[in-house]
């Protein structure tokens, strides 16, 4: 009797778990349901579903991309968001690369190497040719990518596609000139010959305020010298990349060439720490911060490889008693503010000689306060954001500590009330040239005036920071030029007169000294570092004389 009870009971509980197990997947069904719908309708928001960016699907862009190519697109790392700096809305979605990812790409990369590099230069100054023409095309769309996900102005977005276009005519004529020397040698019947060939497989990371044009100078280059590449991007500026390599990889397609002759990983550090550890990457093109270029370079230099480092720069203008100073003051406009003064090349410290410095400091706190502030993509704005939220938490913080330092804001030192990522273009003076926070770069819209009184004290203070990126010399003393460019002037890799420390053509070598990391890109002979170079000594005759007349009979 008790066991016919339980029995009884047991299927009535059995009953009840159903119930509500029944309950539990129609409520875990809605929400799913639920969840999918908020999904979509958030997707909606993007900005790439905005017809106002459809420029963004002219590129390729969607609002969910794939952040991996080596002749097919995939990606299996964590989905990330690209956010517009302007109004910190969200234009599209992406999926990473991991580790995995990286290791097919590299191989990829290696395996089309072989292809590539049996192509004769001139002919792969051809395809470069082409990839400079195909920019063209997509000058104007790609600009508007730039402004809207790194957040600098329309002009300057569509200048950065202007400089990978100039650096790939550039490449062009290099592909008929790459070219080694003949050395007379000591020995009758020999010839020494200078021989230049390929690296290999090359890595290149780059920054998110340059996100097209520093790929650019590396990307050209390379590939006329003989080498495939591996591309890292910087993880806020996913989407540039993604489209600049769908504009690449069309050309290869279209030449029946691999993709992965020019591969991408939209990934995070561990790649990073990856390519920087991997013996296959003979050459690391690395583009960033001191700190962590400082990393890179002794991961790199670990393992014996190659690097190229475009690290920070603490730069300054010097402005001469006798300089053109309203020729300064519109110079040193751009320099301060241009990118709201997140280039590497910003001028971070007006040095103004004792006689002119009340006026400069007059004529850039009207400019500064006239400046047309506004949306990216608006032509007739002159100032952007931010790039994000913590920059502008970080030009906060050093407008703070500077006051409580002693410093004076002449103008600027807040958040703009709007939204998006901008703040004021700022001056701050009453600080020593050897203040800790004139001493550090910071990334941001901020310079510091100092005053001095001879050209020996405004060229010390020039060199005595960490970094020797740019510089710039205001005056019409042919005396002070020649000064300032020789051994006891300027110590920076640009050594500029009358003009910005900014805004630099691709004709010459650009980098810098010191904790700038000493690399060299774009013009002049940078394209030796994408190369190894070897000392061929031919004997055409019929005897065997030894170097330095040794006997060995």
């Amino acid at each position: 009797m008790n066991s016919i009870v339980c029995l009884a009971k047991l299927n009535k509980l059995s009953k009840s778990v159903g119930s509500l197990f029944t309950c539990y997947q129609r409520h875990y069904k809605y929400n799913s349901l639920y969840a999918k719908q908020c999904r979509a309708m958030s997707s909606a928001n993007f900005l790439v579903n905005d017809s106002k960016y459809d420029f963004l699907k002219r590129l390729g862009i969607q609002h969910k991309n794939l952040g991996v190519y080596d002749t097919e697109w995939r990606g299996k790392g964590p989905v990330i968001q690209s956010i517009c700096p302007a109004n910190n809305k969200v234009i599209a979605e992406v999926v990473t690369g991991d580790v995995q990812d990286y290791e097919t790409a590299v191989k990829a990369a290696h395996s089309a190497w072989s292809v590539w590099t049996d192509i004769p230069a001139p002919q792969r100054g051809e395809i470069v040719r082409q990839i400079g023409n195909a920019l063209r095309e997509h000058k104007t769309d790609l600009g508007r990518l730039v402004a809207l996900e790194m957040g600098k102005i329309l002009s300057e977005g569509e200048g950065e596609v202007q400089e990978y276009i100039d650096i790939c005519d550039y490449a062009v004529g290099l592909s008929r000139m790459i070219d080694g020397k003949v050395l007379p040698s000591e020995r009758p019947g020999h010839v020494l010959m200078e021989n230049w060939n390929p690296l290999g497989c090359i890595g290149i990371i780059t920054a998110f305020n340059f996100p097209v044009a520093v790929f650019g100078w590396n990307n050209a280059l390379a590939l006329v010298c003989g080498d495939t590449m591996l591309w890292k991007s910087a993880p806020t500026t996913p989407l540039c990349s993604i489209a600049v390599t769908k504009i690449v990889s069309t050309i290869f397609e279209a030449n029946s060439l691999p993709g992965a002759i020019c591969s991408l990983v939209c990934g995070g550090a561990d790649v990073g720490e990856k390519m920087a550890t991997d013996t296959r990457l003979p050459l690391v093109s690395f583009t960033g911060s001191t700190g962590v270029g400082q990393k890179v370079g002794l991961a790199v230099q670990n393992r014996f490889g190659k690097s190229i480092l475009e690290l920070g720069g603490n730069n300054a203008i010097i402005v001469c008693e006798d300089a053109d100073v309203d020729m300064a003051i519109r110079a040193a406009i751009f320099a301060c503010a241009g990118t709201a003064g997140q280039r590497c090349t910003t001028t971070r410290r007006l040095i103004l000689h004792e006689k002119i410095y009340d006026k400069v400091i007059d004529g850039l706190k009207k400019a500064f306060a006239q400046i047309r502030v506004g949306d990216p993509l608006d032509a007739n704005v002159l100032y952007g954001p931010l790039h994000t939220k913590s920059s502008v938490q970080t030009y906060l913080s050093v407008v703070s500590e500077a006051v409580k330092e002693g410093g004076r804001v002449e103008c600027g030192g807040k958040a703009i009330e709007r939204e998006g990522n901008f703040v004021e273009p700022t001056i701050i003076t009453g600080l020593p040239h050897d203040s800790p926070l004139v001493q550090r770069e910071t990334f941001a819209p901020i310079v510091y005036a100092l005053k001095f009184t001879s050209l020996d004290e405004a060229i010390g203070w020039n060199n005595e920071v960490k970094q020797g990126l740019s510089s710039s010399l205001f005056t019409t003393n042919l005396n002070n030029i020649f000064k300032w460019m020789g051994p006891k002037g300027s110590d920076c890799g640009i050594v500029n007169v009358n003009i910005p420390t900014n805004g630099a053509e691709i004709g010459g070598a650009f980098g810098g000294e010191k904790h700038t990391g000493g690399g060299r890109e774009s013009g002049s002979d940078s394209w030796k570092q994408y190369m190894r170079r070897s000392t061929c000594t031919i004997n055409y005759g019929k005897q065997l004389p030894l170097a330095q007349g040794i006997k060995f009979e």
